[in-house]
């Protein structure tokens, strides 16, 4: 199962099951992230955002985030009593995040060679989500078919898939060198990331726009809940080359002043039934504006980190939202634009 999740696809509503086809009745839609009735809102009150608190669809077992220039250590947000950055088991993630270019320093130089700078970037992040040491082995043996991945990317490659058009247009087909050519699949972070730490699940590429980070965490909810997988590495990863950053500031929804920020963020998720010692619970993912209701708790949105992660922000903000529940019992997480529209979630402590 690999593929990606285009545009206007997920437009995800709470967490649930569609029913065979036998069972549906002839008003119920089942596009991936839709509810399974034509006005959810109507019969779900879980549907809105700001609506009251669901139960949660997915376990946090890891999570990392690596962001070059970021000091998440001076990071705040109204209505918590800590910083972002705390001791214990995120000390580790409190070393600077070395830039793609320097990837090697975490991860070895062998593999590393053709590898843009979104998918270097991903692989730092789930290296320090699996908790490796620097440059340690890369993991060997048949893939684990039960663990999925899912990547949230708008502008991943756009840099390649460029610069092979135009070298195509002006050359042909041998001014492109066999190393380059899958840097233009849409799958290629995705593709990489199962290959490079034997994962052999299903494998997706999520393109969404803003939205894309949450829409990614909604699959990987609906792989575990239908049995697709019992854990899901989720990343999001965007780069901040010159093509990335023209494409970011002429779309519509864009926030004058606003940059595209690189880095990436990861999250493994498993059910919420086999996870005996979570770092934190997901509830399910809401489509809604924030308008629809108050948060749950204190809000990570795009003021918490300076800059737009655009299509990785959802995963990013979810991610440092999981520091902070030692601190209160519910963050809320919030991505999107007006264009995109808005996706929230609740991340909740874990009983311990």
């Amino acid at each position: 199962m690999t593929g990606r999740v285009h545009t206007g696809h997920l437009a995800p509503t709470p967490d649930r099951t569609v029913p065979p086809a036998a069972s549906r009745r002839p008003s119920e839609v089942t596009r991936p992230g839709r509810s399974t009735t034509d006005n959810p809102a109507a019969t779900d009150p879980g549907v809105a955002a700001g609506a009251d608190p669901a139960p949660p669809v997915a376990a946090v077992l890891a999570a990392a985030l690596h962001l070059p220039g970021v000091d998440l250590r001076g990071v705040h947000l109204p209505g918590a009593d800590l910083p972002v950055g705390v001791a214990g088991a995120w000390a580790a993630d409190e070393e600077p995040a070395c830039p793609p270019e320097r990837a090697a320093d975490l991860l070895g130089r062998k593999g590393l060679l053709a590898k843009e700078p979104a998918t270097r970037l991903a692989l730092c992040a789930v290296h320090r989500a699996l908790g490796l040491a620097p440059k340690a082995p890369r993991p060997s043996g048949p893939a684990d078919p039960r663990t999925a991945v899912v990547v949230s990317s708008n502008l991943g490659n756009v840099a390649t898939v460029g610069d092979i058009a135009r070298r195509l247009r002006e050359g042909g087909p041998r001014e492109v060198g066999p190393l380059e050519a899958p840097n233009a699949s849409s799958n290629v972070i995705a593709g990489a990331i199962a290959i490079w730490f034997r994962f052999g699940g299903p494998n997706l590429t999520v393109c969404s726009g803003a939205t894309a980070g949450l829409d990614a965490i909604w699959l990987a909810g609906l792989l575990l809940r239908t049995g697709r997988a019992d854990r899901v590495v989720v990343v999001g990863t965007e780069p901040d080359d010159p093509q990335a950053q023209a494409l970011h500031a002429a779309r519509d929804g864009a926030t004058a002043g606003v940059p595209l920020r690189t880095g990436a963020a990861c999250l493994l998720l498993g059910r919420t039934d086999g996870a005996p010692h979570p770092l934190a619970l997901l509830g399910p993912v809401r489509a809604g504006i924030p308008g629809d209701g108050p948060p749950h708790g204190p809000l990570v949105d795009a003021a918490a980190v300076a800059g737009d992660h655009y299509g990785a922000a959802g995963v990013v903000h979810t991610a440092l939202a999981v520091r902070l529940v030692g601190a209160t019992p519910t963050v809320t997480v919030r991505c999107g634009d007006p264009v995109d529209g808005m996706r929230e979630l609740d991340v909740r402590a874990a009983r311990r």
